[in-house]
């Protein structure tokens, strides 16, 4: 018998009462967070932890507002990362404060007459807020009368007695995440403004104010979808709206199709069962109507839609909600989602039609526009999947991560991330380094072509770009995008700049929805690697840099990376793993994104070239500053 064997038996005697453990809640909440909230994180992206906090503690105020209680909910966050939400319901029944801050599965959601069509119903979300904070203190104001509790990872430090007070009712929540499992927090006030537009959009006539800047929408999903449209509309916006359903939806000059959708006011970005009942329901609908048994995707090419549904009692995917996962209206009422959306859409959407035939007939020659545009290139497409097949991707440009990739393993498709990469030499320094189960690697042949202002064939036309969409299995929409993540890793240097922005161009022409959708991201690399005998800091600015030097004193070395095939494999792997650095590319609808490209990457040279020669930074200076660093002398 060996070692291994021995040990094993071991444990297997040792299997007795005392190895039955039973964890108190807020225990089970800490050693296991991405239960309750989904990834942890710092606050680089939206999806973060900290993120979540602020949204369990919102969502319970969102609720009284939506029983008519409380038309106001304020948010502060300090420089110092502590939260403040306070609105002006009902207020926390003043003797179960404790009980609603730290007892599992309790709240005041099971009842619907209280909550009709709320959006958290299993009573977890605040206590894993409490258990993930160093201080959560709630305070409850019904009546004149105030409750005060403070707690510390769950566990009460402090229960004040019930005293009188000249305060409005209402709650409030005041909370500071454990920086032991939150590392190097920070929010991001976009992050925050964004959510809080949001929950404004979905709920006229409620006031959300943060760190004293307000956001009120009167025009409900309409103005969130303009908001977010990055392209003109072809048509005025259609609204359409009854009681547990509101739509806002037109198309767009662009490819692909962009979603935003709502239960109860909380934001499914992974969609769910009334996403998908829509997005059949206006096939189905524009097909009776014009009588033409016409293409899902030549349908839904271009179209932009908001989608707010309230369901009772709904069940989602995951505890962070992002993903409707129910079939019914009501547990009770048997009124299927799909049934619902589609008999909506089928009544409101055809009549809408032909009351405005200037619409109907726009969005009749959207679609044969976008049919036309598929039929022509169809003998394309079927060239450039034969010279895929001699390409060979998956040897020649593809090193794919072994995880299974598919949509029946969303949570393993979540680690996943695709590195696109310049050059033979950073993809090898790449695939060595790179964690082969969740991390793949596709390498650009050069510089890629500027796609700017070509229409789609382009794309099968030109062997990179195709070989690329293959990849990443975007060719019908982005549902079945293969990795979570698309991080442009290119030097930093003008070449690998020019090749971001072509790169990043490429999606804004073809795949806007993989911006919109927070999948693509810049690498970042360190431009510096600053060196003694002890210690190494790698660098990735001159500020950096700078304190670096000063740190390590006048006996190091500066090392400038010119780029990723410079840094060794063993270098690299510091870089893309837990403490990669990544770049958002975002797209919102002040960007002007049609203008910046066509000034970046248009045809107006001599216009680009006086930019430059006005925004030149002499590179004698930047020498000048660097043999000075080198010096000492800084």
């Amino acid at each position: 018998m060996n070692d291994e064997e021995v040990q094993h038996n071991q444990a297997a005697a040792e299997y007795g009462d005392d190895a039955i453990k039973t964890l108190e809640w807020h225990e089970h909440i800490r050693r296991r967070p991405g239960m309750y909230i989904g990834k942890l994180g710092d606050g680089t992206y939206a999806d973060d932890g900290i993120y979540v906090l602020i949204k369990e503690v919102i969502d319970n105020s969102i609720d009284e507002f939506m029983m008519g209680f409380g038309k106001r909910i304020d948010v502060a966050v300090n420089p110092q990362g502590e939260v403040s939400v306070r609105d002006f319901g009902r207020g926390i029944p003043l003797n179960k404060v404790v009980d609603v801050a730290s007892k599992m599965n309790t709240g005041g959601k099971y009842d619907s007459a209280a909550f009709q069509k709320s959006i958290g119903l299993n009573g977890v979300g605040i206590k894993a807020v409490n258990a993930l904070s160093t201080r959560f203190v709630v305070t409850a104001v019904r009546d004149g009368q105030m409750k005060c509790v403070e707690f510390s990872k769950g566990i009460v430090v402090r229960e004040h007695d019930i005293e009188p007070t000249d305060q409005k009712n209402g709650t409030l929540v005041e909370f500071t995440p454990d920086a032991e499992i939150f590392e190097n927090y920070a929010y991001r006030d976009e992050f925050i403004v964004q959510m809080l537009k949001n929950y404004s959009y979905l709920n006229k006539g409620l006031t959300l104010s943060y760190n004293g800047e307000k956001f009120k929408s009167e025009n409900g999903v309409v103005d969130l979808l303009m908001d977010n449209m990055t392209e003109e509309s072809l048509y005025p916006i259609i609204h359409l709206e009854t009681r547990d359903l509101e739509i806002a939806m037109t198309h767009c000059d662009h490819y692909g199709e962009e979603y935003y959708s709502f239960v109860n006011g909380q934001h499914t970005t992974q969609g769910g069962t009334h996403l998908n009942a829509f997005k059949e329901a206006v096939v189905k609908t524009l097909r009776d109507y014009y009588g033409k048994n016409y293409d899902t995707g030549d349908i839904r090419s271009g179209l932009t839609a908001v989608v707010a549904i309230r369901v009772q009692e709904p069940v989602f995917e995951s505890q962070t909600k992002t993903k409707l996962g129910s079939k019914d209206m009501s547990p009770k009422d048997g009124v299927s989602i799909r049934s619902y959306v589609g008999d909506f859409l089928s009544e409101h959407l055809d009549n809408y039609l032909r009351r405005n035939l200037d619409t109907a007939e726009i969005i009749n020659k959207k679609i044969v526009d976008s049919e036309k545009e598929r039929k022509a290139i169809s003998g394309i497409q079927k060239e450039a999947r034969e010279k895929a097949k001699k390409a060979n991707l998956h040897n020649r440009k593809l090193r794919d991560c072994t995880i299974h990739l598919t949509d029946a393993n969303n949570d393993r498709r979540e680690e996943s991330s695709i590195f696109i990469t310049e050059g033979d030499s950073a993809s090898g320094s790449l695939t060595t380094t790179r964690d082969a189960k969740t991390q793949a690697v596709f390498s650009l042949r050069g510089k890629p072509l500027n796609t700017f202002g070509l229409r789609r064939d382009t794309i099968y036309k030109n062997e990179e770009f195709f070989l690329l969409q293959s990849a990443l299995n975007i060719e019908d929409g982005i549902d079945g995008l293969r990795y979570n993540k698309i991080i442009i890793a290119t030097d930093a240097d003008v070449d690998g700049m020019h090749i971001r922005l072509l790169m990043i161009t490429f999606f804004l022409q073809y795949f806007p929805e993989v911006i919109k959708n927070g999948h693509l991201f810049v690498l970042q690399t360190p431009l510096f690697r600053v060196r003694n005998k002890k210690q190494t800091i790698y660098c990735y600015s001159e500020e950096e840099r700078d304190k670096a030097a000063a740190k390590l004193g006048s006996a190091r070395e500066i090392t400038r990376f010119k780029g990723l095939g410079e840094i060794s494999p063993g270098e690299f792997k510091e870089f893309i793993g837990s403490g990669i650095r990544l770049d958002a590319v975002s797209l919102k609808s002040s960007d002007g994104v049609h203008e910046l490209l066509d000034f970046y990457m248009g045809k107006n040279t001599s216009s680009r070239q006086n930019f430059i020669i006005d925004n030149l930074v002499i590179e004698e200076d930047l020498i000048d500053k660097d043999l000075q660093i080198l010096a000492g002398e800084e």
